[in-house]
């Protein structure tokens, strides 16, 4: 009876095989990295300057000013004593940043002392460098 050969991958084949998707990996994940944090900044810096900012504005025209810093952004969801004309809510859902902690809001502004100072505190959640905010 003849011996018969099963063709198959020796161990060395599928050896390479790994150390070939394994360096492809190595190339393109530093592509990759730092790509999630520089989202959440885009996401935080777009809520900053349009959507929460147009709420405001919408708020702002309907009642004559912005909300206090007291009513905060809560104002946009639900009326506030002060409101003359409350034409909202101007927001579908609570304002929160990428990190999953609210903006922070503060009006006058003192930075922006002729409106408000809107800001997010970032990754680190402490007032640093990396915030996100509505002057400069």
């Amino acid at each position: 009876m003849p011996i018969q050969w099963k063709r198959g991958f020796t161990l060395i084949e599928l050896m390479l095989v790994v150390i070939i998707i394994g360096a492809l990996v190595a190339m393109v994940m530093p592509r990759f990295a730092g790509r999630g944090e520089q989202a959440r900044a885009a996401a935080a810096k777009a809520d900053i300057m349009a959507n929460i900012s147009t709420a405001l504005k919408l708020y702002e025209l309907d009642n004559g000013n912005f909300p206090s810093s007291d009513e905060g952004l809560n104002a946009l969801l639900n009326k506030p004593s002060s409101a003359n004309n409350w034409n909202g809510p101007y927001l579908e859902k609570k304002p929160v940043d990428p990190w999953g902690r609210e903006y922070e809001y503060k009006s006058p502004g003192d930075h922006r002392l002729a409106d408000y100072d809107l800001y997010s505190l970032g990754k680190d959640g402490i007032e640093s460098d990396d915030d996100i905010k509505n002057w400069e």
